[in-house]
């Protein structure tokens, strides 16, 4: 029986208003975005605001870069070695109103051969599985099937 999933870092992403948000936070006084979070103060030089918000982050970006991961990640990152290791792809994505870039792994099935620099992908729940059946919730960003408009 497979544990509960646990966040790979708490307060870093969360359903918001029913859809899957990675959270970041914006400062108060000069409206800097951070992710991940920043809880302390603002980095930027020129403010020095101590004062930052919670803020959900776009749901949609388009891909920065890309590569696939054919080793097994060291500690602390799960990797069951009773496994048959399967590739993964880690994706850079562009969240334009954010300004900024967020990494993190392609949805399952997801291969480089599916993706190009510039296309639309969205962040979706994702799981990390580990050692006796522990996984952990992150996400994953999935290329965004486009609509048909006939």
């Amino acid at each position: 029986m497979a544990s509960a999933r646990t966040p790979v870092v708490a307060g870093w992403f969360a359903s918001h208003d029913g859809e899957f948000r990675l959270l970041g936070t914006r400062c108060r006084g000069c409206g800097a975005v951070y992710f991940p979070r920043e809880d302390t103060f603002c980095r930027v030089p020129r403010c020095g605001g101590t004062e930052l918000d919670e803020v959900p982050l776009s749901r949609r970006g388009r891909v920065w870069s890309y590569t696939d991961g054919r080793y097994r990640p060291p500690a602390p990152y799960p990797s069951d070695p009773a496994r048959e290791w399967e590739p993964y792809t880690l994706i850079a994505v562009e969240l334009a109103a954010e300004r900024m870039v967020v990494l993190g792994q392609g949805a399952p099935g997801v291969t480089v051969a599916d993706l190009a620099v510039g296309m639309e992908v969205e962040v979706v729940p994702g799981v990390l599985a580990g050692k006796g059946g522990e996984s952990w919730a992150t996400w994953h960003w999935r290329p965004v099937l486009s609509q048909d408009p006939s």
